[in-house]
């Protein structure tokens, strides 16, 4: 049983998450508060504020006056962009602001790996020191670990939306908020904030404004996504993750080359079930409260080709590199080569953005070549293949989909050594006639990777039509299918939390 001191203490082992029973029931009692205060929507964006902030300490402690100080620094800078008189004056607060926003960023998700190479390279002993506990050292009296730094959770995420704020109103896109409080609930939105997906100021803020209206259908669509969600999360994700990948890519040398292939396929669908359910999740619960956040993946293993991947996945991450740091290195505008160079770039820094350690830089580094590639070739072929053919078309996504899979190797694996041994095993380890009795073996995950990408790959009208079924479904029918997806997500939960992936950027 849940006691409200429970309730209101960060415990770092067991964060608030969308997945969690204990946050279906808080968000039942914040649910049936907002809906007394919603159609006043001054106090309805003060209460989401303030829930909002809980969350955000629920999930990743007293980091949360980390948000707040990012939260009053881009709120300031942001007006003295919009009125400042001359064109300097406005570079110099823009600078001002993305230097505070990429200087925490760096500091927090860089330290180790900057201090790590500069000692490997010049051969010195640099320890990365975190100046903000040493401070509440000295004045507070604290005893924190100076030498360790904690990633706060969902910097990467509110970071970013910080800063398309900042540069919209820069380059005239965006007038600001009317008071830091609407621009607090902006940042803190609690259903995208800890990862994602990346809001658009220009998209979010006008809701911001707007009374509270949600369709009878809209309110089944939000319950079909959360369902869809939990689903996701839980049944998928979790499974495959506790039962196959996380135990063959922690010691890949104990497992046979397709034990260790079948854990890079069941890789490929849970990072996609874990953050593609995160996303279904916010959107849905971000609709029940009036607010509409933009699709955040669209069955991208489906994709054609790579160019058509980055189209389809983490749709607000690859569309606000593109908007705002592949556009500003000039985009397609500087020629063939300038442009090759910027698509490379783009995707060095995201990877980046995910991780920082090489294996990140490499998984980066792969997609920019791909993408390059990928263009290269769609120009080259086009005089002389049929590239609507379906031959053509099915050749180019099993190429695209089994890419995509085996860069994912480099994304989950703790150390360029784990990628080592995956690959070595594959290679050399790879006895066909085994291949039959360890997919019985793992029947079980076998059967799950082949529902989880069945269902992917479904026609999206079909799975369309059964949302749409759900939305027509009466009252009674609902409850049902809410109650028996609640059960079996009860019974396959796993007794330890499971954080979502994209938490650790």
């Amino acid at each position: 049983m849940l006691h409200w001191e429970e309730l209101l203490t960060f415990y770092e082992r067991s964060p608030l998450i969308f997945s969690q029973y204990t946050f279906l029931f808080v968000f039942t009692i914040f649910f049936a508060f907002y809906l007394a205060v919603f159609k006043n929507i001054t106090v309805r964006n003060i209460y989401l504020l303030a829930f909002s902030l809980f969350f955000y300490y629920k999930s990743g402690g007293l980091y949360f006056w980390m948000l707040i100080f990012s939260t009053f620094v881009d709120y300031h800078l942001a007006n003295y962009i919009f009125k400042a008189t001359t064109t300097g004056r406005k570079k110099l607060f823009l600078v001002l602001s993305l230097s505070v926003n990429l200087g925490l960023l760096a500091f927090f998700k860089y330290s180790y790996f900057v201090t790590d190479s500069l000692n490997t390279l010049l051969g010195t002993d640099f320890i990365a020191y975190n100046f903000l506990t040493g401070i509440s050292n000295v004045l507070a009296g604290t005893s924190y670990d100076v030498t360790e730094i904690i990633l706060p959770v969902g910097i990467s995420f509110y970071t970013f939306q910080a800063m398309s704020y900042t540069l919209d109103i820069y380059r005239g896109h965006l007038q600001p908020v009317k008071n830091i409080w609407d621009f607090g609930f902006f940042i803190s939105f609690f259903p995208h904030l800890v990862a994602g997906p990346i809001v658009r100021a220009a998209d979010f803020i006008p809701q911001v404004y707007k009374p509270y209206n949600v369709t009878k259908e809209e309110m089944g669509a939000a319950v079909f996504l959360i369902m869809k969600g939990l689903i996701k999360k839980v049944l998928i994700s979790d499974y495959i993750s506790i039962n196959l990948v996380d135990r063959v890519f922690d010691t890949p040398q104990l497992y046979s080359g397709v034990e260790n292939l079948l854990a890079i396929y069941g890789y490929t669908l849970q990072i996609y079930c874990d953050f593609s359910g995160y996303s279904d999740m916010a959107i849905g619960l971000a609709l029940l409260m009036g607010f509409r956040l933009g699709i955040n993946f669209n069955s991208p293993y489906k994709a054609a080709n790579i160019t058509d991947f980055w189209r389809r996945w983490h749709i607000s991450l690859s569309s606000w590199l593109r908007d705002y740091l592949y556009v500003s290195l000039g985009g397609n505008r500087k020629g063939k080569w300038r442009t090759k160079v910027n698509l490379l770039l783009t995707m060095l820094i995201g990877g980046l953005w995910h991780g920082a350690s090489v294996k990140f830089i490499l998984w980066g580094a792969l997609h920019g070549a791909a993408l390059v590639a990928d263009k290269a070739w769609t120009n080259f072929s086009a005089p002389f293949i049929n590239q609507k053919s379906f031959v053509y078309r099915a050749l180019v996504w099993l190429i695209t989909f089994n890419f995509v899979a085996f860069c994912w190797i480099y994304f989950r694996a703790a150390d360029m050594e784990t990628v080592r041994l995956m690959l070595f095993q594959v290679v050399n380890d790879m006895s066909l006639s085994a291949i039959g009795e360890r997919m019985w073996a793992y029947k079980h995950i076998v059967s799950l990777l082949i529902l989880g990408f069945g269902i992917h790959w479904l026609p999206d009208e079909w799975k369309q039509n059964w949302q749409n079924m759900f939305i027509r479904t009466a009252l009674p029918v609902k409850a049902f299918i809410i109650a028996v997806v609640i059960a079996l997500l009860y019974q396959v939960a796993s007794s330890e939390v499971q954080p979502f992936i994209y938490f650790q950027f």
